[in-house]
């Protein structure tokens, strides 16, 4: 049982391990670290969040619905997820509950903010919620892996500004990740086998299409509102029910 727990939630505790880390050294450093030094560690993150990305969306590829293939499946999903996410305004949402925290805990200190300001990152955005369900439904936590070393170097940046509240962080981290995990996890255990359902399988096909906008973004070769493609992971598993009934 307790091997099982921590099996569906290693992404987040390795999650933990980074911030930690990262903030400690970047409590140490104090904004030694030159600009072109962290734009290069981004640089990198991005190139490998573009590979993972490419790999996870093969998974559409191994999904037949009838007569219809997978990639078109996924490419309904990730345009119908994207004009309800539009639609719904959630990005433009996310953005405003960010700033509206920020501003309501501004004159509450360096500490309060530092707080405030790593939680977002580290908690809000779809590689918390793609890398979390697979965590949870696979066991897989090379998505949530690759975000963990991410959240450890923006970690060094931030506390090196807002100081040791970047690193109670930690807390939101494990409440909000791990929870989603377990709850994911409590949902495998109603699917015979998560890593061969093409459900899932276009689940992570769709996110796969995801996370390459977020390597995209990192990169700043545009910007792509991945926020508002949400909604396609729910899209996906109900249009596969769909085209197996035509």
């Amino acid at each position: 049982m307790l091997t099982d727990f921590f099996a569906k939630t290693s992404g987040t505790w390795i999650n933990v391990i980074t911030v930690a880390i990262g903030t400690t050294v970047g409590l140490l450093l104090k904004h030694r670290l030159p600009k072109p030094m962290q734009q290069i560690i981004t640089q990198g993150v991005g190139l490998l969040t573009l590979f993972l990305g490419v790999t996870m969306a093969a998974s559409m590829t191994q999904v037949q619905a009838g007569r219809i293939d997978g990639v078109v499946l996924a490419l309904i999903s990730i345009v119908l997820g994207g004009l309800l996410g539009e639609w719904w305004q959630i990005e433009a949402r996310l953005h405003s509950v960010g700033n509206w925290l920020k501003t309501r805990f501004r004159g509450s200190g360096a500490f309060t903010e530092g707080f405030v300001a790593a939680s977002l990152l580290f908690c809000v955005g779809p590689m918390t919620l793609l890398g979390s369900l697979n965590n949870g439904l696979t066991g897989d936590d090379t998505l949530l892996t690759l975000k963990a070393v991410m959240d450890g170097i923006a970690a060094i940046a931030l506390s090196s500004s807002f100081g040791i509240g970047v690193g109670f962080s930690i807390v939101v981290i494990l409440v909000y990740q791990g929870g989603i995990s377990l709850v994911a996890g409590v949902l495998a255990q109603a699917i015979p086998d998560p890593t061969t359902d093409p459900r899932i399988l276009l689940i992570t096909g769709v996110g796969g299409l995801m996370i390459l906008g977020t390597g995209i973004n990192l990169l700043q070769l545009t910007h792509i509102r991945v926020a508002s493609f949400l909604p396609a992971l729910i899209a996906a598993p109900l249009i596969y029910h769909v085209a197996r009934l035509i």
